[in-house]
């Protein structure tokens, strides 16, 4: 892994000031929190807030819940901080501002106070340097009604309890008392009604759960990371095929640009666009830029300038080494992801010892009665692409789609007619199904592969590409580009005789985690055809973002990530 030092180019020459705002940030919400949280810091908050202008004693939980919530919000805001939010600059201002006035007007923890409030002086002089966009747009707006839901709940909840429980209060409290103790209750004050012991603490409890939870759900709303809604509109898709006829030979994974979950900015001269997607912050781009290499530095800008506006994380999956070369200009880290298993079709054959695997199992389904069709997608008829993309969906059951960087995220489509789909037959009924999308005049790219899991027959993938293959001369193909096999060179690396400790405890990880993410099958399976392996590249600004970066690569390429029912509650 390169190291970068200051000279990142994507990052303002203002970079250690916004880094030491971010700690300042996490300083001071520690010490606000700790100021509560410890024994010593809440007894002198409870003789500060009784002494002061001679305050009833139910005001000490106001002042430690408001404390107590203004740190946590202001650690919370600290990442937002660090990607240059104005929102989260504006809020910050104020809770800083706040924890000052309580700590220095309740003399109380006066040295929190007073990094309180020399940070929130910094943040004032420092306003220039915060100015990415507020993201989403109506993020503001969602926050708002998603805090007055939870207070609203809160006041219900615990209305319906004092309201349904009258031989457990003292005296006969009206409705309008009730709703007033509900009220309190979110800020940790004791109302009007007198409960018992029991249902006093409980209607507290709740009260503080909900009104805590609607500061905290309201802050991430307004804070969190801009996910928009990715779209290819047909504008933009145009320029990339005018790109794709001129440039496309350069990169099998060119085409994959075309998917209609992506967005797309371009180079200032039209000549190099980069399409990327936007996951937990992250605005992840795949492959190589697609056009003139030349002109690849300014798409390159367009996009960096596109995450400082946003304060997005940039990120690259899937790039080649030549790719790397000039992201890494950029100031961009990159680490080997894996390979893309490259067969040379004029050279391909099923003769020799090293391809008799494959070739036993070709034979084996010839007998079964299978066989195998190659056509370009524009010589389906309409019927039989819709029943194809039917049964593609079919056989991936219940499953995430999968794919992301080596995917097109559409089957046969009607705008794809230089696509290859490849189809295996058995009296009459398709059993399995591949498509390769154009690369180059000359080249094609495996996008999709499918089978029906219910047969039992073995060896239908290597059938359908075997033959492929011997039929991708009368196509004028002579190269594919098969699956990419992740982590190939770990996993070669401890095989080998002599390998060290960590290379074989590397490699027996990888082993591991092939139970669930087919790692080392699709190795062993492209190794089977005898490829050349080039390697590809995950590429991010530092160390510290790495878990981010991955957390949205996995969910983009379909592996994991974060849950659906969190992502279905957070774009309601």
């Amino acid at each position: 892994m390169r190291e970068v030092g200051e000279s990142r180019r994507w990052l303002p020459s203002d970079e250690s000031t916004v880094r030491l705002l971010t700690w300042s940030a996490r300083l001071v919400g520690l010490l606000a929190v700790m100021s509560v949280v410890l024994p010593a810091g809440r007894r002198h908050l409870r003789d500060a807030v009784s002494g002061w202008l001679d305050l009833p004693t139910e005001a000490t939980v106001a002042a430690g819940v408001a404390v107590l919530a203004s740190g946590v919000m202001l650690i919370m805001l600290a990442t937002a901080l660090r990607r240059r939010k104005r929102r989260a600059w504006q809020v910050a201002v104020v809770v800083t501002g706040l924890i000052a006035v309580a700590h220095l007007g309740w003399r109380h923890g006066i040295g929190s106070g007073l990094t309180a409030l020399i940070l929130c002086g910094a943040l004032v002089l420092t306003r220039k340097h915060f100015r990415a966009k507020a993201d989403p747009v109506h993020g503001k707006w969602r926050a708002l009604r998603v805090a007055i839901q939870l207070l609203v709940a809160g006041v219900v909840a615990n209305s319906v309890l004092l309201l349904t429980a009258p031989a457990r209060l003292s005296g006969h409290p009206g409705v309008g008392d009730s709703l007033l103790h509900s009220v309190l209750a979110l800020v940790g004050i004791t109302g009007p009604v007198q409960p018992t012991l029991w249902l006093d603490d409980l209607t507290a409890a709740i009260g503080l759960v909900f009104g805590i939870g609607a500061l905290l759900l309201g802050g991430y709303y307004l804070l969190r990371s801009a996910e928009p809604k990715p779209s290819l509109d047909a504008e933009a898709e145009a320029r990339l095929r005018e790109l794709l006829v001129k440039h496309g030979a350069d990169d099998s994974l060119g085409y994959f640009a075309l998917r209609r979950d992506k967005s797309v900015v371009f180079s200032a001269s039209g000549k190099a666009a980069v399409g990327f997607r936007v996951l937990a912050g992250v605005a992840l781009a795949s492959g190589d830029p697609l056009g003139d290499i030349e002109a690849w530095p300014g798409a390159i800008e367009v996009f960096l300038t596109e995450c400082r506006d946003h304060g997005w994380v940039p990120a690259v999956i899937g790039c080649s080494e030549r790719g790397a070369t000039v992201w890494l200009r950029y100031g961009l880290d990159a680490i080997e992801l894996g390979d893309e298993a490259i067969v040379d079709v004029p050279t391909f054959s099923l003769d020799g010892r090293a391809m008799r695997g494959v070739r036993q199992a070709v034979a084996k389904l010839h007998r079964a009665g299978y066989s195998v069709r190659v056509r370009r997608s524009v010589d389906l008829p309409d019927d039989e692409r819709e029943s194809l993309a039917t049964l593609a969906e079919h056989w991936r059951g219940t499953e995430t789609e999968r794919g992301f960087s080596m995917a097109l995220s559409r089957l046969a489509g009607p705008d794809d007619p230089d696509c290859v789909v490849v189809t295996a037959e058995r009296e009459g009924e398709v059993s399995g199904l591949l498509q390769f999308v154009p690369w180059g005049p000359e080249g094609l790219s495996l996008d999709l592969m499918r089978r029906d899991r219910a047969i039992g027959d073995n060896g239908l993938n290597e059938l359908m590409i075997a033959e492929f293959l011997t039929t991708c001369r009368s196509l004028g193909v002579d190269r594919v580009s098969l699956n990419f096999a992740a982590f190939r060179a770990a996993l070669e690396r401890g095989a080998r005789i002599g390998a060290g400790p960590i290379a074989r405890l590397w490699a027996r990880a990888l082993r591991l985690g092939s139970r669930w993410w087919q790692i080392e099958t699709l190795y062993r399976f492209n190794a089977k055809f005898g490829p050349s392996w080039n390697p590809r590249f995950l590429l991010f600004p530092a160390v510290r973002d790495l878990p981010r970066v991955a957390l949205a690569a996995m969910e983009a390429e379909g592996f994991g990530g974060r849950p659906p029912a969190l992502l279905r509650a957070l774009r309601r």
